[in-house]
């Protein structure tokens, strides 16, 4: 260990939720809005689960908070899903940086949120539901 270094560990990321390997070497990088994420619903253990579906904040591009078919801020889009687990900061303040996947197959019921039917018609073409 180097000296000044931190390691820290959370949870085992989950991604069963991916229908193959398709689409995975191409992910974006992001931000994500900590503030536009509930605690108990995302990252309850400390960091943001993977396969959180996603949609871009209109007022501030290039980040993204979770999608939700009613909100007005821009997330009513869903445009991807957070690829991998990103630890959560300890305030709302700060946005880290993420992965996020935009084309390739999905398992739907293994998605630790759900994406109701408006969402997957936004991705229709991108992404596959299995």
């Amino acid at each position: 260990m180097i000296l000044g270094q931190t390691t820290e560990m959370f949870g085992s990321d989950d991604q069963s939720w991916l229908g193959s390997a398709h689409g995975t070497d191409s992910t974006e990088t992001i931000s994500l809005d900590t503030s536009a994420f509930t605690k108990a619903t995302h990252y309850p253990d400390g960091y943001f689960k993977s396969g959180i579906p996603l949609g871009e904040i209109t007022a501030t591009p290039g980040k993204y908070g979770p999608y939700d078919n009613a909100a007005v801020d821009g997330r009513a889009t869903l445009v991807g899903f957070l690829y991998a687990a990103v630890k959560a900061p300890d305030v709302t303040t700060v946005d880290p940086s993420a992965a996020m996947l935009t084309h390739g197959k999905v398992r739907a019921s293994r998605l630790p949120v759900a994406v109701d039917a408006a969402g997957k018609t936004d991705v229709a073409g991108t992404i596959r539901f299995v």
